[in-house]
Order: C-alpha cells, then structure tokens, then sequence
C-alpha cells in the first residue's frame, strides 16, 4: 500500500536539506533568510510521500518579525504526472495558506522566476502551466510578466549632457510627492493594481516607499532628484539602492509634463553612475514586459535582460478554490 501524502512545515532549519531537494535559482538564499528572519520554518511547508519529496513552498519578508509578504517559492516534483502535479500542488497551497495566512487576510502575492525562454521549452512550459493553473484554481490571477535586467562593470555609462541637473532627495515628503505625480499615466502594472483597488495616487505612493523603499539600509544619498537647470523644477527621480541581496535600480520616474522628451536616459545614467562608482559587483533591475519605453531605456543604458518574472495575485480576500 503506498504511503500517505503529508503536507506540513519544516519542523526547523534542521530539515533544511529535505526543502531543498527541489531546485529552484532562489535556493542559494534559503539559509541565509533563515539565520536573519527573512523566512521562517512555519512558512516553509513540504509534501511528502515517505521520504519522497513531491513539493514544496515558502514565504518570505523584508526582515525579521514582519509578517509574509511574497509566496516565492512553490515547486513540485517534475516526475510527477501532470495530473499529479496539479492534485498535490492544490492541496499543499490550500493547506499551508490555511495554516499561515489568517483567515479573511489577502493572501500574499506569489512571484516566480524565469528563464527568458520558458515559452519555448516544451518541458518548462508544461511544468509551469501546471503550477500557474493550480494558482489560478486557488482564486489567483496573473498580474504581470516583467523582464529581470542586469548591469556589469565594464558596460559603458553615458557621460551627464547636462540637460539635467540632479540632487539628493531631502526627506520623505520629497520623493513620496514625486511618486505619486507619476503615478498619473504609469505603465507598471503593480502601480496600476494599486489605483484599480481603490487607492489614491498618494496612497499607493506612500504604500510603495513604506513597504520597500523605507527598508533599504544602503546610504539614502544615493537617491537622486532630476530637475531643469537654473529654475530647479523636478523632472524625475531615481532611486539606486540595495535590497537584501543586490544592488537595485529600485525605482525610477519621469514626471507626466517632462514625459516624451529622453529624459529617462538622463535619470537612468545618473543612477547607474551612482552605483558604479561605488564599485559594485552588478546592478539589478527590472520592468514590466509591456512597458516597451522602460525596457528600451536599459536596453540603451546597457542592462541586459538574464530572465523574466511572473506575478500572481489574490484580489479577494479569503480566495478559495473554485
């Protein structure tokens, strides 16, 4: 008789080695986040066939203490049957959002990492099918496809043309004012999900720099402000940064009356000089695949796209299978 399915947690950073064997190109950071907090045993849930692992998934946040904030990871066994796949990947997500997510709470956006060319790989494609559609029979729906891009030493860096001058940005108010003026017309999708809900250009402004921005521990004078020269009228904005594990363009802007004139080159070097001269390894960065003029624009400033993401999310709280 075969052996039950068990769904559960990690008992502790001992079974460590049982959660990852499954791969994923996230693994290497798994120990790390346990040893600051970033993810912990109670959000790490297996599915097991006696020693067999079929699948797997976890949780993470910015830092220690904070409640989950992204599903991503969730992966099952490749040599499991389609049908199997998609039987057990249901009811381990079910199981462990139960367990982890309060009840009547959104759950938390899950987000997947992969290679630029899934589509074309017959045997990619149909993993990762199986695995958006028992998101998708969870209540899930695909919010975004973005392009992952990356900057090395030694790509050249635009010289300043001086049509712009830039400055440190002061305080808060200061960026969080510029983020919600390009809000207006944004193309990214995140930013128009967070209008769709309900809130306004200003909220969704102070919900992005609060949950993202504020938690970065690299030198606020790296973030830059972009204005006209002589009068001192803010153009735009970027914001180079480090996030837990690379440096970042973070964010960056072009307000709606200076849009349509380059400037976003101007901004995207400025931030890219800023980062470069600091000496580090690699810039990250990343844009949604239809927001072609973004994608264009670190194309031009020599970011090279190394994979694609995905966004899936739960607009009703409490989502439950159909």
């Amino acid at each position: 008789m075969p052996d039950a399915l068990v769904i559960r947690p990690l008992t502790g950073p001992e079974e460590l080695g049982l959660f990852l064997r499954l791969t994923y190109t996230l693994d290497d950071e798994v120990a790390d986040d346990l040893a600051t907090g970033r993810r912990v045993p109670a959000w790490m849930w297996v599915a097991l066939r006696g020693e067999r692992l079929l699948g797997r998934l976890s949780w993470w946040t910015h830092k220690a203490g904070g409640e989950p904030f992204t599903l991503d990871f969730f992966d099952l066994d490749p040599e499991l049957s389609e049908e199997e796949r998609a039987e057990i990947g249901l009811r381990l997500l079910e199981t462990a959002t139960a367990a982890v997510i309060p009840a009547g709470a959104r759950r938390p956006e899950f987000g997947r990492f992969l290679p630029a060319d899934w589509r074309e790989v017959p045997e990619t494609r149909a993993e990762l099918e199986t695995l958006f559609g028992v998101l998708e029979r969870s209540g899930a729906r695909p919010l975004v496809e973005r392009l992952r891009l990356e900057w090395r030493p030694g790509t050249p860096v635009a010289e300043p043309t001086g049509r712009l001058a830039f400055r440190a940005v002061r305080d808060r108010e200061d960026l969080v004012g510029l983020m919600t003026s390009v809000m207006e017309g944004t193309l990214d999708a995140h930013g128009q999900a967070d209008l769709a809900s309900g809130l306004t250009p200003r909220e969704a402004a102070e919900q992005h720099y609060d949950e993202e921005l504020a938690e970065y521990a690299s030198p606020r004078e790296w973030w830059r402000v972009a204005e006209l020269p002589g009068g001192g009228e803010p153009v735009g904005f970027v914001v180079p940064a480090r996030n837990n594990y690379h440096h970042t363009i973070a964010y960056i802007g072009v307000l709606p009356a200076h849009r349509g004139h380059g400037y976003i080159d101007d901004i995207l070097a400025e931030g890219t000089r800023v980062l470069a001269s600091a000496g580090v390894p690699r810039i990250r960065a990343a844009t949604d695949l239809g927001n072609v003029p973004m994608a264009a624009a670190f194309a031009r400033a020599g970011y090279a796209a190394f994979q694609h993401a995905i966004n899936h999310v739960w607009d009703a709280p409490g989502a439950s299978p159909s």
